[in-house]
């Protein structure tokens, strides 16, 4: 039986992986780089696709090492031991504006992106995987699960709604802001991680396969709930890319900036935060709705079904600051059905690698896991790549002019279509995903 203890040392490796570095990642990676860093829109986009989709490859190879992995921390905990450091100290670079011209800006983004992504998969994909050694218990695993999401949305709800805050406290340029907060904000996710590879146990010991094979890549594409689970885990980093990578755009050109309503400061983190809060309650009750509706694959339906109305009904919202709260209030609903799936994705990643050990008569649980942050990059990666594609036809304009000053322009003309555009990327298009979503999950295989 695990304590609790364990349970919050577990939670804080998604606090430092979901609720800092990729939660600022997603939210503020595509205006930080398009308004502050000073790529152009193509840039951008090109930058969060090819990094992103090179991980794609990536975790399923980082997957199968950690399933290979011997020492005395165990099989996966040593990742998170060693990779703390270097994830917290990339992220603070990453957040680093350097006085280069565009071509010096585009490599030196390029290059530490692309080492972000590295790192990432080198501590999240074996975080993931402890799931399935930690204990054979369903219902454990399920808290584990709530516990991790609770640690993910908790954590993302401080960090998003004391930005603006920490932003005017740090004061000067906003490259200045930027780059002080990633270096705060690194130290702390490297520390939560560090700790969460020492508060945990493997309790069981993977089958292992007695030399490496590319056979369990193979196995996976037979594997017809991985297959199912896997498009199901892309849709929904899909339908969470598209919302938070357009917020920032959504706050400054629709609500016309910040928002300030007795004293409370609403930017795009602070909006984000509202859904934040929700996801981290409804995450905790997750558990109990499941065991309500009856299985998991029910309780999905009835989450993706809560998106999907949602997310029609903030499109028809006026673009106007006087309706914020009920943005706000819209947003909060669509973050329970968010909330109420999330646990239950990496609780059936769970079901999904008993399932293949059963089959195939050996672990692969490190493989498994790693498609869940395949699909989470994978979805991301398109979503981000596409907001910024999509805003760039619409008429959005970014870049560095020859003193290495940040250029950002929108035509007058294009300004009503830039609004348009926004707007949908932040309703309709992830509505759009979640009914596929809900279409996939009703043909997914494991009935438990």
């Amino acid at each position: 039986m695990a304590s609790l203890k364990e349970k919050i040392g577990y939670a804080l490796g998604d606090a430092a992986a979901g609720g800092i570095t990729w939660k600022v990642m997603s939210i503020a990676f595509p205006l930080f780089f398009t308004n502050v860093f000073g790529l152009t829109v193509a840039d951008t986009a090109t930058l969060m696709l090819v990094a992103r989709m090179f991980d794609v490859v990536t975790d399923p190879l980082m997957g199968s090492l950690a399933d290979r992995t011997q020492s005395r921390w165990g099989t996966y905990r040593p990742w998170l031991i060693l990779g703390a450091v270097p994830l917290g100290l990339v992220f603070a670079l990453l957040l680093y504006t350097p006085d280069f011209g565009i071509v010096g800006k585009r490599i030196y983004a390029y290059t530490l992106y692309l080492l972000m992504m590295a790192v990432y998969t080198a501590v999240n994909v074996p975080y993931g995987s402890l799931l399935g050694v930690m204990t054979d218990d369903d219902n454990e695993k399920n808290q584990f699960s709530s516990f991790r999401m609770v640690g993910a949305y908790a954590m993302g709800f401080i960090t998003l709604l004391s930005f603006p805050y920490l932003q005017k406290m740090v004061g000067g340029s906003d490259a200045h802001q930027y780059a002080v907060l990633g270096a705060v904000l690194g130290a702390i996710a490297a520390a939560m991680t560090l700790a969460c590879g020492l508060m945990t146990k493997e309790r069981l010991k993977p089958v292992r396969a007695e030399k490496f094979s590319f056979k369990p890549f193979a196995d996976l594409f037979k594997n017809k709930p991985w297959i199912y689970l896997t498009l199901v885990g892309i849709c929904t980093n899909f339908f969470n890319g598209f919302r938070y990578a357009v917020a920032g755009y959504l706050m400054e050109y629709c609500m016309h900036g910040d928002v300030t309503v007795s004293g409370l400061i609403i930017n795009y983190t602070v909006f984000m935060t509202f859904g934040e809060v929700t996801c981290m309650i409804f995450g905790g009750l997750s558990p109990a709705f499941t065991k309500k509706m009856g299985s998991k694959r029910k309780a999905f339906s009835v989450a993706a079904i809560i998106c999907i109305v949602c997310s029609v009904a903030f499109y028809f919202v006026p673009m106007d600051p006087a309706y914020i709260w009920l943005l706000v209030a819209i947003v909060i609903l669509t973050s329970i059905g968010v909330g109420l799936y999330s646990p239950l994705l990496w609780s059936m990643y769970a079901d999904v690698a008993d399932y293949a050990t059963e089959k195939n008569g050996t672990s692969s649980t490190g493989l498994i896991f790693s498609s869940g942050t395949m699909a989470q990059k994978f979805g991301t990666a398109i979503s981000g790549s596409l907001v910024a594609l999509l805003l760039g036809l619409a008429g959005f304009y970014s870049g560095t002019n020859d003193a290495g000053e940040t250029v950002v322009n929108i035509a007058p003309e294009n300004m009503e279509s830039v609004r348009n555009m926004t707007w949908a990327l932040f309703s309709l298009f992830p509505a759009a995903i979640a009914l596929v979503m809900l279409f996939l999950i009703h043909k997914y295989p494991i009935k438990k």
